[in-house]
């Protein structure tokens, strides 16, 4: 790791520290030239993942389009910036957990929903009529009815 002061390319690991969720590492480094201490983040990074889009081609799988995607839906929404990388970050281990090496990008669209319809339904709604092309008044309707009816059973349960 390359000192970000003086650019000197050693440095060397003075501590390190698992974070919460178990998906990322922060290390406390020194550098070996000037002394300078700095912390570094390390992230699991989904490498290798095509995703098969509706008319069949390949590509590779990109975060930049899932964090641009749930942003748009929670745009003016209330959430902390540690919640929304929480979300992404569970969004990516779904999507780590439902991959042999590709996945389709409807599956990523389905596992995209059902996390935001528990992070904020107003932005489940939102990303669900883009995502199904909601074409109507009446598919809208139908989404908010099946929203406000797992709502009820939810909270009958509780």
């Amino acid at each position: 790791m390359q000192c970000v002061l003086c650019g000197h390319a050693e440095t060397k690991v003075v501590d390190s520290r698992l974070s919460s969720d178990g998906a990322s590492i922060r290390r406390r480094r020194e550098c070996l030239k000037c002394a300078f201490r700095f912390s570094t983040l390390e992230e699991v990074e989904l490498l290798g993942l095509s995703v098969v889009k509706r008319d069949g081609r390949r590509e590779q799988y990109s975060r930049e389009k899932v964090v641009h995607g749930l942003k748009k839906a929670l745009e003016k929404r209330p959430y902390t910036e540690e919640q929304f990388n929480q979300l992404v970050k569970s969004v990516e281990r779904d999507i780590q957990k439902k991959s042999q090496g590709e996945i389709t990008s409807a599956q990523i669209g389905e596992l995209l929903m059902k996390r935001l319809r528990q992070f904020d339904k107003v932005a489940y709604i939102r990303f669900a009529s883009v995502y199904q092309s909601f074409e109507d008044v009446e598919m809208f309707e139908r989404a908010l009815r099946e929203l406000s009816k797992r709502r009820r059973q939810k909270k009958v349960r509780s």
